[in-house]
């Protein structure tokens, strides 16, 4: 057997940025330290900051007045940030610098009163975020190519859309192609709003489609762009699952398996995948493991401040 991990491993540097604001805030105040929402889509990493004491929320009301807390890599609409300085919290925002870019691009149209049509999942917490900053007289929700058929728009105005950043490039692709049959104005953002972490990791995948024979994608169940992985995998005629971490991994599943290849979502730590790694070495103990250099290894976005 061989193995071959996909170029792309580890922390993309939206997901570090925002893991590093909440170990700088444990290291510098302590707890009690709140974060809204899951920092990041990765069950292991939300466990082992549960662990030291910080405390996931849903509702801002749960958040005693003063205290401290971190707003999730996935972004928060507008609304969140003035009822956390209305409760006067101390906050930072950790949204993706790439998240922000998108929020910008809604304000952009909003302001000069186009449509916008946002691409994404509906009820993922970065889709909910980026709503927002849609003025809601302007907003339109698809997930699919149905949803634009159902679009009650004029089509001689001009119409934008902008996406969800997680989404998989081929998943977007006919719903754009479809609204531009739709809409002959259709305005694109200034540039493609999937972000750079999730095109390389699929490009990652399709590489190893063309020389492995079963594809695994560690990522948790409910992160977007780990579940894309894997239905890229999928798409490529590739046999493609997706294991939290290694204890889900069903070993059956490799049998007459000569090539591995190992892919991980943007929010995974790498310890996750070499978990992995030896779990198959255990029952696969000559197995040889390929490793490619990564593209993002010098990518790094910086740590922000709290707002006192």
């Amino acid at each position: 057997m061989e193995i071959f991990l996909a170029r792309t491993q580890g922390f993309c540097a939206g997901v570090a940025s925002a893991i590093d604001i909440v170990e700088l805030a444990l290291a510098t105040y302590g707890t009690p330290l709140y974060v809204y929402h899951d920092i990041v889509h990765n069950t292991s990493v939300v466990s082992d900051m549960k662990s030291r004491g910080v405390i996931f929320v849903e509702d801002l009301n749960d958040v005693p007045e003063g205290a401290r807390i971190i707003f999730s890599a996935h972004g928060v609409p507008p609304e969140v940030i003035t009822k956390a300085k209305a409760r006067r919290l101390r906050f930072v925002d950790a949204t993706c610098p790439l998240v922000t870019k998108v929020h910008k691009e809604a304000v952009k149209f909003s302001h000069q009163n186009i449509d916008t049509v946002l691409i994404g999942h509906v009820g993922h917490q970065e889709l909910i975020g980026t709503s927002g900053y849609v003025r809601p007289d302007l907003l339109h929700v698809v997930e699919n190519e149905t949803d634009v058929d159902k679009l009650n728009i004029d089509k001689s105005k001009a119409v934008a859309y902008i996406t969800q950043t997680t989404l998989s490039v081929d998943e977007t692709k006919s719903i754009i192609e479809k609204l531009k049959q739709r809409f002959p104005k259709l305005m694109a953002p200034p540039r493609s709003d999937i972000c750079y972490a999730t095109q390389n990791r699929q490009d990652a995948v399709k590489e190893l489609a063309k020389i492995c024979d079963i594809i695994i994608i560690c990522g948790s169940p409910h992160s977007s762009n780990s579940n894309r992985l894997r239905e890229t995998g999928k798409q490529q005629g590739v046999s493609s699952y997706i294991v939290d971490t290694a204890n889900e991994l069903d070993m059956s599943i490799f049998q007459d398996k000569i090539k591995v290849g190992l892919s991980s979502g943007a929010s995974v730590p790498r310890y996750l995948v070499d978990e992995i790694i030896n779990k198959i070495k255990e029952d696969y103990p000559q197995a040889q493991v390929h490793e490619f250099a990564n593209p993002e290894k010098n990518i790094v976005f910086p740590v922000l401040q709290f707002r006192e």
